[in-house]
């Protein structure tokens, strides 16, 4: 059984119930290189304030370090026995340091380390998540330059719309994600890693000894350690842009998953990123979108088990608490997998310009061009809007073209319509060039 950080008081040993249910190395060892980076630190604080004495503080950090490259190279084994990757750390650390191993817990508790090693995991992936969102934005942008003079149908309540430049359509999920990395940027600036709170209560240290520098990162003294040690916002706003950056994609992959049915026939996405039937052998199916519209749940889900765990909890801290990191790094896994699937798909779709034209035949998307034709002749808005739904309605009714009718027949709904003006209205280019609020 591994050595605990704790103990003392108690008369008896842990029963192996317990053990199992309490312990977290089966995920917190994930913040292993996090907490011996906060460790080399805290070493130069115990130093500072004179705590460890010069070799001890220098055979402490070569023996983290030694500890940090072996998890670097991927060869540390986690101990399954050990109650959490900190204890496993500490013991680990005793074999090379000795005595002087016992010291390192000095002015710390398990409190302010985890949430330190916490916020320090969150920065680095927030950064990488940023990358990631990067590529996907230039591969959308990609598609959208190979196709820029491509017009689709636009649509709300899945019914056609109005057209639009498909170059617009990807530009938006662009701008979403876009977002999403700004939040994202905006929160992993305002994390600052403090130390010093202690248990809850602050440590004897002096707060300017608490400034210092260890691993490319910068310390400093929490100004209020109660704060430091219940706080889980930082947790909390991360989880929640990780699940608007699901939902995100969640968006496009319905909308690519709808454009590469056979109804549609929009696009073609590449047989690498596409599965098949066990049993229907004809079968193509786009499982990465739907796997990726299916994770926005679990990454909400996650969100919301956080918040409601963290309601009711007293300060300052709780064991409860324990139970933030599997939804925090579960979240951005997913969010960092479907970031780069993405990526790579997207690459790979091809658009299917003879379907999306026959699409653009329909006359629907081009009526409200005609409210606005019949606008510009004067027309009261709620007037002409009304017009042209009786004109669809009897062009539907009586499957008959509106580009067809003759003057005499347009007539009938209005004596402003001229059969040669308004037969250039039912072209994509025009409609979409006839917008000029939108900036290209």
């Amino acid at each position: 059984m591994s050595k605990k950080l704790w103990g003392g008081r108690f008369a008896k040993a842990t029963d192996p119930l317990v053990e199992e249910f309490t312990k977290s190395i089966q995920y917190d060892h994930k913040l292993a290189k996090y907490d011996l980076i906060g460790s080399i630190a805290h070493v130069q604080i115990l130093k500072r304030a004179g705590y460890v004495t010069t070799p001890e503080a220098a055979k402490l950090t070569r023996g983290l370090k030694s500890i940090l490259a072996t998890i670097k190279a991927g060869k540390f084994n986690y101990d399954p026995a050990a109650e959490d990757i900190h204890t496993q750390i500490q013991n680990t650390l005793y074999t090379s340091a000795g005595d002087a191993a016992l010291k390192l817990h000095t002015a710390r508790s398990r409190n302010d380390q985890v949430v330190f090693a916490v916020k320090l995991y969150c920065k680095d992936a927030m950064n990488e998540t940023m990358d990631c969102i990067e590529r996907l934005i230039l591969a959308l942008e990609g598609l959208a330059a190979k196709n820029q003079e491509v017009i689709i149908p636009g649509f709300t309540h899945l019914q056609h719309a109005q057209p639009v430049y498909l170059k617009d359509y990807l530009s938006a999920y662009a701008m979403m994600l876009k977002t999403d990395s700004g939040k994202l940027d905006y929160l992993e600036k305002a994390i600052k890693l403090t130390m010093g709170a202690g248990a809850l209560a602050g440590t004897p240290i002096r707060s300017g000894d608490y400034k210092v520098s260890a691993g490319g990162i910068k310390v400093e003294c929490t100004t209020n350690s109660i704060y430091a040690v219940s706080d889980r916002d930082f947790l909390i706003s991360a989880l929640n842009v990780l699940s608007l950056v699901g939902t995100h994609l969640s968006r496009l992959a319905e909308d690519l998953i709808i454009w590469s049915t056979k109804e549609f026939d929009f696009i073609k996405i590449d047989d690498s990123f596409c599965t098949g039937s066990s049993l229907m052998p004809h079968k193509k199916n786009p499982d990465v979108l739907e796997l990726v519209r299916g994770y926005a749940g679990r990454l909400l889900g996650n969100t919301v088990s956080v918040v409601t765990m963290m309601k009711g909890l007293p300060l300052t801290y709780d064991r409860d608490m324990q139970l933030d990191k599997e939804p925090l790094f579960n979240s951005f896994e997913i969010v960092l997998s479907e970031l780069r699937v993405m990526a790579g798909l997207i690459k790979t779709i091809k658009f299917n310009k003879v379907k999306i034209e026959e699409h653009l035949e329909d006359e629907a998307l081009y009526a409200t061009d005609l409210v606005y034709y019949l606008v510009k002749k004067g027309v009261a808005f709620k007037n002409a809007h009304n017009i042209i739904g009786d004109l669809v309605k009897y062009s539907i009714d009586n499957e008959i073209e509106i580009k067809s009718m003759t003057d005499h027949e347009l007539s009938r709904f209005s004596d402003k319509f001229r059969n040669k003006e308004i037969i250039r209205l039912f072209d994509p280019k025009v409609s979409v060039e006839s917008k000029r609020s939108v900036k290209r």
